[in-house]
């Protein structure tokens, strides 16, 4: 009848220094407990039963008891194989090792017709030798007790039973390796990337890759590329991140640079949104160390088309940076004019603070206005989006004639600085051409603040950098008043 493994336990525990009454509440649980209706695992209680001989170093009955329970219709394949697995683990620990693999080998012998594991229609007894615990064990045991062929046969048996987890395949490629059975271990991994999908085939790829580009260098460089080719072929985009880097480092270390910039380029297009922004990152700090910095310029505009607004803003005042560094001032400015639609002047102060720094050294009154005016409309363009969505908490919205005041107040005082500039010289033909370093273009820009302090007076239609520097404060001031109204 149906019976609670638990409550024979509880049983067996009253009992507890009477071994003959524990031996018979032992023995009427197993006579009475139905396999197919027991509640629980019943697979314990044997174990229990065995072990209750064992830790009074009966072993002979210990076995006995092992021998039986291994022929009991349990429900689930689990519970015949975890009976298995305890009879092996007794014998080992008395040192029986031989009597352990022998019992390995007996619970994993296929019956002649090799049923599913999952066709409930066959006793547990015909199934349990596609189980995979005990194949591990198996497998562990010939590994420190037989020999490097015994060792082998069982892999490969595993795998050809089609059961092997990637673990297995990991392990049996390490064993292969150590003893320099480099393609053979190389064999295995191919059998492994064959038998799994994605996301488990992760692992096995990765460290295959490693192990062949480490082995062959850039000896089997066709086959490398093969591989890579194949990995990422139905990888999906969060794992391709890995395979891209070792793919590029490869071509890098052993091929060409060029095709490394391409697999660099091709991971920017198919890497998880999140890996993106690191994606360019990596790539422009490659394409910098193996081409130049000028080989970056195309690198930079592809992140600022495809990144969301905020790195591209990132990769936008980056690459500003870098075209003022190399003296390119029309370029940067360019960018900085592109890079504006992505910075809010409400809450991205630091863009808007770097470009009106740009223009303070690198401009004229006319790039500065103009650079106002984009600011503006910017500021604008956010506003009237925000109007329609939940405005940002930091921003009272901006009237128009409160942005137009830091404009009118920017052409008071130009006009004022003009009027003097004509009782010294009259005023030049073309605007454009106000220098408001007022020195070499080559000097930097500290060296610039440096000399504003030491002005001399308003040379031909230079605007000093003292005046003009004061000037972008009070404009920036009241810039700042504005947003933060």
């Amino acid at each position: 009848g149906s019976s609670g493994i638990n409550a024979e336990y509880g049983r067996v525990g009253l009992f507890e220094g009477k071994p003959r009454d524990i031996v018979n509440t032992f023995t009427e649980a197993i006579k009475t407990i139905d396999p197919k209706l027991a509640s629980g695992k019943l697979s314990q209680l044997w174990i229990e039963f065995a072990k209750f001989y064992e830790d009074n170093k009966q072993l002979k009955e210990s076995r006995m008891i092992f021998e039986k329970a291994v022929a009991v219709p349990f429900v689930k394949v689990e519970e015949l194989a975890d009976v298995w697995l305890s009879y092996v683990e007794m014998e080992l620990r008395h040192e029986c090792y031989e009597e352990a693999q022998a019992l390995l080998n007996k619970a994993t012998t296929p019956p002649p017709h090799k049923p599913s594991y999952y066709d409930r229609t066959e006793s547990v007894q015909n199934r349990v030798y596609r189980n995979l615990k005990l194949w591990s064990l198996y497998a562990d045991l010939e590994e420190s007790l037989g020999t490097f062929t015994s060792t082998k046969n069982v892999y490969y048996k595993i795998l050809d039973l089609k059961i092997a987890s990637p673990q297995i395949i990991l392990n049996f490629s390490e064993i292969l390796e150590e003893k320099n059975y480099f393609e053979e271990s190389f064999k295995v991994y191919e059998r492994g990337v064959a038998m799994f999908k994605w996301p488990l085939v992760f692992e096995l790829w990765t460290t295959y890759l490693t192990k062949f580009v480490k082995r062959y260098g850039g000896d089997k460089l066709e086959r490398a590329r093969d591989l890579f080719e194949q990995a990422l072929d139905k990888c999906p985009e969060k794992f391709t991140k890995p395979l891209f880097l070792l793919y590029a480092k490869l071509e890098e270390e052993h091929g060409l640079k060029r095709h490394a910039m391409a697999v660099y380029n091709r991971a920017t297009e198919l890497v998880a949104k999140e890996d993106k922004a690191e994606m360019f990152e990596i790539y422009i700090n490659r394409a910098t160390a193996c081409f130049g910095v000028t080989h970056t310029r195309q690198i930079y505009e592809q992140a600022m088309d495809v990144l969301p607004d905020r790195d591209a803003r990132s990769f936008g005042q980056r690459f500003a940076e870098l075209e003022t560094k190399l003296g390119e001032i029309d370029r940067a400015r360019t960018i900085y004019i592109h890079t504006s639609q992505f910075a809010d002047p409400r809450n991205c102060n630091e863009f808007w603070k770097l470009w009106q720094g740009f223009e303070v050294s690198h401009g004229n009154e006319d790039t500065f206005r103009e650079m106002l005016r984009i600011k503006r409309s910017v500021r604008d363009k956010y506003s009237t989006q925000s109007s329609f969505n939940v405005p940002p908490t930091d921003a009272a919205p901006t009237t128009e004639p409160v942005a137009d005041n830091p404009m009118a107040q920017l052409q008071k005082e130009v006009n004022f600085v003009r009027a003097n500039s004509q009782k010294q010289e009259s005023q030049a033909d073309n605007p454009d051409e106000i220098d408001l370093d007022g020195g070499d273009e080559d000097e930097d820009d500290e060296d610039d603040e440096d000399d504003a302090g030491n002005d001399d007076g308003i040379v031909k239609q230079v605007i000093p950098d003292e005046v003009f520097g004061k000037l972008a404060e009070k404009v920036a001031e009241q810039e700042d008043t504005t947003i933060g109204s």
